[in-house]
């Protein structure tokens, strides 16, 4: 519960915090205010996708189910957004949103992980997660770039360095990789049923 909440995390601001501008405006020779509005529509579609999550979650009674649900279609989305060379605007709006939406499955990790340990660590617990959620941008970010850096060309534009697509498919592995594991590492979990471990 530590690292699965990273790899949601880690992918959503890595891509529209950092790299996913660039990615967009060279692969989809989209206008940099373009691709910052469809980067937003991820964000948007977290947002909104939360407190669906949330509620869910608690109306159902089941927290391992719905979370590996949310986290398999994140993975999916991601890896038609990262690596299909093939979408149409539309297309990539829609994974975007969807993408978005599912990773919003993420505030389930809060609830899951404080009902896995006694009441008396539950506050700790919560504070481990919350670690690990920081974690994923943190360490995506820098990697990224610099996978990016070692497949680039020397091409540059008003001084800003510009990728081949090549660089960023091979930059876009870590996140894909560490969301895989993160659905993976789901299915080692035990459902608490939304009851708190006594």
């Amino acid at each position: 519960m530590f690292v699965i909440p990273g790899g949601i995390t880690g992918c959503i601001l890595t891509f529209s915090g950092l790299w996913g501008v660039p990615y967009l405006v060279s692969h989809y020779s989209l206008s940099p205010a373009k691709a910052a509005g469809m980067t937003s529509v991820l964000l948007i579609g977290w947002a909104m996708g939360a407190p669906v999550f949330g509620w869910l979650s608690d109306y159902m009674g089941k927290r391992k189910s719905l979370y590996i649900a949310g986290v398999v279609v994140t993975s999916l989305g991601w890896s038609l957004i990262l690596f299909r060379e093939s979408l149409s605007v539309f297309q990539l709006v829609m994974a975007l949103s969807v993408t978005g939406f599912f990773s919003g499955s993420i505030v389930i990790s809060f609830a899951f992980v404080m009902e896995s340990v006694p009441l008396s660590l539950s506050g700790t617990a919560a504070g481990l997660t919350n670690m690990g959620v920081m974690m994923g941008p943190m360490l995506l970010q820098p990697f990224v770039g610099r996978i990016l850096d070692y497949h680039w060309t020397g091409q540059m534009i008003d001084g800003v360095r510009i990728y081949p697509l090549e660089a960023y498919e091979y930059g876009f592995i870590p996140m894909m990789a560490w969301i895989i594991l993160s659905a993976l590492l789901l299915f080692f979990t035990k459902e608490t049923h939304c009851r708190q471990m006594v």
